[in-house]
């Protein structure tokens, strides 16, 4: 899987987090993460480092002014290649939490997963 060892039902639940956000083409931070899995912040963001590392998401810090009343947030993104692997692994593992097709189909997702053709 492009880099991700194990498969694990969090890693699932932030992957359709993920998914969703950049679906609706928005940026999510870990706390909203949190609350969209129901998952606590370690395992969250265990998931996330595990992600960023495979090349699957980026973040950034978020640009605060110097007088802000709250800590800066680190926003998520999926990448190039997080985008057809996210929608591969939740399609083969969660078909019901796939609703939409991206316009080049499963199939060629399957194709530059397995390098079947």
């Amino acid at each position: 899987m492009g880099g991700l060892e194990r498969i694990t039902q969090p890693t699932l639940d932030v992957l359709e987090a993920l998914v969703r956000a950049h679906d609706a083409d928005e940026q999510i931070h870990g706390w909203a993460i949190m609350k969209a899995t129901h998952r606590a912040g370690p395992t969250v963001y265990k998931v996330l480092d595990r992600l960023e590392d495979a090349g699957w998401i980026t973040g950034a810090w978020e640009e605060l002014e110097p007088d802000a009343s709250r800590p800066r947030r680190r926003f998520y993104r999926l990448t190039g290649e997080g985008v057809p692997a996210a929608w591969a692994l939740l399609a083969e593992r969660r078909p019901a939490a796939v609703k939409t097709r991206p316009a080049f189909g499963f199939t060629a997702l399957r194709v530059l997963r397995t390098g079947d053709r």
